[in-house]
């Protein structure tokens, strides 16, 4: 197993490369779900996470999520992983694109990239998916219902963008391709430039030249129906059978001629019992908190060893660790903390790790919780960082 690498304190009042030179505090203020900014040289010298062929090899392993679209003379395939090598064209065709989503999870240096967009909440970032393209591949002109940063890791593409007027669909194809797009701007990008786009920005990036390769980081974006869907799910799974239920009552019902109407009597009694389950902040932030924290479905994680007393500890790359006023959560489970322990979880949570003279400050409890983590496999001790995942 492989523990990620320690992430280093992000100042957000500093400027950065990443991010043209504004500080994050900037760029939040004037870009972010705003406007797109273009970012030359926003990581110098960069070097992809994978090459091509372990990025070909890891588009064939069941458990990683990854697609290969196709442009042909006469319209564009989509096919979904995993893929044999056989099955991904050869460098020399043209028109062609495999893309592997949630590379942070199966590689250390892609959550390390990952990690560097930790200015703006773990509850919003989402993945780091890297796509490979021939030259001329692409996915077409779409747009997202969400930011993304796009950086040129290897070779050039060519992005144009601009502005949703129309978001009518290209009909029988297997990609959601606009109909209708008109750029407003183009841009070169070459190894180590970016590109960010709000929201509904739409856009087409095609490879210019072989070995294209580029990280796309998205973020979560969840709509309203399904936040409300899932966290009152949680409250439902999590509510407890009553020793003596409210049972609905009607003394003052009369005889009715309209037996087929439901009682407006019913209806606000419904209405109550639904209110309850949600007038609760703290129990509402729970179930926000644990359904944030879930991993995606295809996470697993390895069984891990006993800690050793004297080590500090890193979360896994897989793990999802948040928190809120009352709560800590760690892949879809919430605990209590209170005093120092609370303030060590936090610590944990934004810095991904812990020293070994911080966690001798945790209570028994605390440590124990800890020490259950490391054998669950949700993080591991400081000295496995360098350790690689079989």
């Amino acid at each position: 197993m492989i523990a990620q690498a320690t992430i280093p304190f992000m100042d957000i009042a500093v400027a950065s490369p990443l991010l043209g030179g504004l500080t994050p505090q900037v760029f939040m203020r004037r870009h972010w779900q705003k406007q797109p900014l273009l970012i030359r040289q926003a990581v110098p010298g960069v070097v992809p996470p994978v090459s091509r062929a372990e990025l070909f090899a890891l588009a064939g392993r069941e458990e990683v999520e990854s697609r290969l679209v196709v442009h042909h003379a006469n319209g564009w395939t989509l096919e979904h992983g995993p893929f044999t090598r056989r099955q991904i064209p050869g460098i020399r065709q043209k028109a062609w694109t495999l893309l592997v989503q949630g590379l942070d999870l199966h590689v250390a240096a892609a959550h390390e990239l990952l990690s560097r967009f930790r200015f703006v909440p773990d509850a919003r970032l989402d993945d780091l998916m890297m796509s490979y393209a021939a030259e001329g591949g692409g996915v077409g002109p779409h747009f997202d219902s969400y930011d993304v940063f796009l950086l040129q890791v290897q070779g050039r593409r060519r992005w144009r963008i601009g502005r949703m007027s129309d978001g009518a669909l290209l009909p029988d194809v297997p990609l959601k391709i606009l109909a209708h797009f008109e750029a407003e701007e183009e841009h070169l990008l070459e190894a180590g430039d970016m590109l960010y786009l709000p929201p509904r920005w739409a856009h087409d990036g095609v490879a210019e030249g072989a070995d294209c390769m580029t990280c796309s980081i998205g973020f979560r974006a969840a709509a309203r129906d399904e936040v409300g869907r899932e966290v009152l799910q949680r409250l439902l799974d999590g509510e407890e059978p009553s020793a003596a239920p409210t049972l609905y009552r009607d003394p003052s019902q009369p005889a009715t001629d309209t037996p087929g109407r439901i009682p407006s009597t019913l209806q606000a009694f419904t209405g109550e019992a639904v209110a309850r389950l949600v007038e609760n902040p703290k129990v509402l932030g729970c179930a926000l908190g644990e359904w944030l924290s879930e991993p995606k479905p295809q996470v697993s994680f390895e069984a891990g060893d006993a800690l050793p007393s004297d080590a500090g500890v890193l979360l896994d790359r897989r793990t999802r660790m948040l928190y809120d006023d009352d709560h800590v959560f760690i892949n879809g489970e919430s605990y209590r903390a209170a005093g120092a322990d609370f303030t060590l979880m936090r610590q944990l949570a934004d810095q991904r790790s812990l020293s070994a003279s911080s966690r001798r400050k945790l209570s028994d409890e605390a440590a124990q919780l800890l020490q259950e983590w490391g054998q669950s496999g949700w993080l591991h001790a400081a000295e496995d960082e360098t350790k690689e995942k079989a």
